[in-house]
């Protein structure tokens, strides 16, 4: 076991790939390791067909994950967004197999699992105009690519693909985690604060709730601020190591 850092697994969000999270490479240190996960259908899986099933998906990213935590290395998961809802389900599937849990969850700007499967809205069904028009509004699209129909054209089933997997994503009742969760969101994001709040059905221990300023990508917008909040957690795990 490498005791020397801890290996943090990023999920994608609607949209993006294992690439999304270049930013954050640069800035994490050195004891924390940052893997990628990369879900199908783009980035350096482009030639392979999307996933609208969430349980599928969650099959998937436990193949990318598997020899990784056998090795009984330290670990824990950050998601965004969708990511936020596939990292819950990558950890149920770690559970079930019987590997060691992750040493903590990181997710930020989603609501719970158990809210998420009450949302009515289904904007993968939403004609290319409207749903443009919903992906503008998440204000983390670029807009060199609102803006080029040869990028839309690509990026639109990808996008669509995602929002359907957390759409038609059915919530079921489990024991919750012994994990330890941080749950962040921004402030200007439309979220209801019940609906962020369900993340504690999930572990037995206490979620520690925090804010950051920005709306639904805030996470690009403020990412110190955003590993600041990761590196006081993995601190915790390793009192007796050197930091630089």
């Amino acid at each position: 076991m490498n005791r020397s850092r801890i290996n943090l697994f990023f999920l994608p969000f609607a949209g993006g790939s294992r690439f999304s999270y270049r930013v954050y490479e640069k800035i994490l240190p050195h004891y924390i390791k940052m893997i990628p996960l990369e879900y199908p259908g783009r980035g350096n899986r482009a030639g392979e067909s999307l996933l609208t099933n969430a349980d599928i998906l969650a099959d998937d990213l436990y193949h990318q994950v598997a020899t990784i935590i056998s090795n009984n290395e330290h670990y824990a998961i950050f998601g965004h967004s969708m990511g936020g809802l596939m990292s819950y389900l990558l950890t149920r599937k770690i559970k079930l197999r019987r590997h060691p849990l992750p040493l903590h969850l990181f997710i930020t700007g989603t609501a719970g699992p158990f809210a998420l499967t009450r949302g009515h809205r289904k904007v993968h069904l939403l004609n290319k105009l409207e749903f443009i028009e919903e992906i503008k509004s998440l204000n983390g699209c670029p807009p060199e690519i609102l803006q080029n129909n040869e990028l839309l054209n690509y990026f639109e089933p990808i996008l669509r693909a995602d929002f359907a997997t957390t759409e038609n994503y059915v919530y079921t009742n489990h024991a919750p985690f012994n994990i330890p969760m941080t749950v962040i969101t921004g402030r200007e994001e439309d979220l209801a604060w019940d609906d962020v709040q369900s993340w504690q059905r999930e572990t037995v221990l206490p979620v520690d709730f925090r804010y950051i300023q920005g709306d639904h990508f805030f996470i690009f917008k403020d990412p110190e601020a955003v590993v600041e909040i990761i590196i006081q957690k993995i601190k915790s795990y390793f009192k007796s190591f050197r930091y630089e």
